[in-house]
């Protein structure tokens, strides 16, 4: 049986319209009618498929290629084989990922797993929600009293959306997904499992155990937000939690309660960011990054993957390690740490 196509090829590009698409200029093998339909990694690329190359450790495959067009910066192009055309970019990465949304739309953003337009009869909807022409309600899916959704949102299969939460327009809330409690603006993505405006891990300790704290906030998302698989962003418990326009969110992120994050932050996956932390613009967090609460990363920053961060990280600063400090520093002794090591082992070996 043949495998199935998730993503079929549609009409495809000319590499003019590539190179116009991604404001770029097509190379010395000037071939602007020939049509690519697909995108594909340079060393599986065929004649039909866009792909890109940006960095040197891949020049072995760049040289093999069979690929119909390779996206390349200036400063590469010499390195592009003879015979094989080539679209020259400022930034090979970005107008590669510029002309896949193109050339694969569908794939850009959640569809809708059952295919469906319109309200399933099978979703449970309050009478008193407000849905606008144009959305897409699918089956088992729950919207709650007095819930506004906005027109071209999608909610999908199993899907909760409880009362008095606004969704905006163009929205895509995945399969299984849980929003109490939130606000979210237009355009915003919300993967499978994702779980937003459940309450805080708020508790006081007494002589009698740990008492819990009400969390009576909201959860605010911007536009253009986009939040990965199973990933958790808390209500807030006396002011509101706040999810910043253009935020891009990886799989399995934590997000305590009143945590405010800037505009145009990327936070990769399986980071956890404790309660009341503030974070800036244009915040770069690596993977599996610790963040203690009542902290604050200014505008700019960037933290390392497996760091800790206890402590404020000033604007366009670059820190990374355990606990978190300024990168040159923490090489510096990670640098120091292993010469000692490789000395204290050259002395044993010596006393043997």
């Amino acid at each position: 049986m043949q495998d199935p196509t998730f993503f079929p090829r549609g009409n495809g590009l000319t590499l003019q319209a590539v190179a116009d698409l991604v404001g770029g200029t097509l190379g010395a093998d000037r071939d602007a009618s020939r049509l690519v339909t697909g995108i594909a990694a340079l060393g599986e690329a065929g004649p039909d498929d866009l792909t890109f190359f940006d960095a040197p450790r891949y020049a072995a495959d760049l040289a093999e290629t069979r690929a119909g067009c390779v996206v390349v910066a200036q400063k590469h192009v010499s390195l592009v084989p003879a015979g094989i055309p080539s679209v020259i970019a400022k930034n090979a990465a970005t107008a590669f990922a510029t002309a896949g949304r193109a050339l694969f739309p569908m794939a850009a953003a959640p569809t809708s797993p059952s295919g469906i337009d319109g309200i399933s009869a099978r979703a449970e909807i309050h009478p008193s929600a407000e849905i606008e022409d144009g959305a897409t309600i699918e089956a088992f899916a729950v919207v709650g009293p007095r819930v506004r959704i906005g027109r071209g949102t999608l909610v999908a299969a199993g899907a909760v959306v409880g009362a008095d939460c606004r969704i905006g327009r163009d929205c895509r809330i995945g399969a299984g997904v849980t929003a109490t409690n939130a606000l979210l603006g237009n355009r915003v993505i919300l993967h499978p499992g994702v779980r937003i405006g459940q309450d805080g891990f708020g508790y006081t300790a007494g002589a009698t155990g740990l008492s819990k704290s009400v969390q009576i906030g909201r959860v605010i998302i911007q536009d253009d937000v986009e939040i990965g698989a199973n990933s958790t962003i808390d209500r807030g418990a006396i002011r509101d939690t706040v999810i910043g326009e253009g935020t891009k969110i990886d799989n399995q992120v934590q997000i305590g309660h009143n945590v405010r994050i800037g505009r145009h932050c990327a936070i990769v996956a399986q980071v956890g960011i404790s309660g009341s932390t503030t974070v800036g613009d244009r915040v770069m967090i690596g993977g599996q990054t610790g963040v203690t609460g009542h902290v604050t990363i200014g505008d700019g920053a960037q933290i390392a993957a497996v760091s800790s961060v206890n402590g404020d990280v000033p604007p366009g600063a670059r820190w990374g390690g355990t606990p978190a400090r300024p990168v040159r520093e923490w090489f510096r002794e990670v640098t120091y740490l292993h010469e000692q090591a490789l000395k204290g082992r050259s002395q044993r070996s010596g006393d043997e």
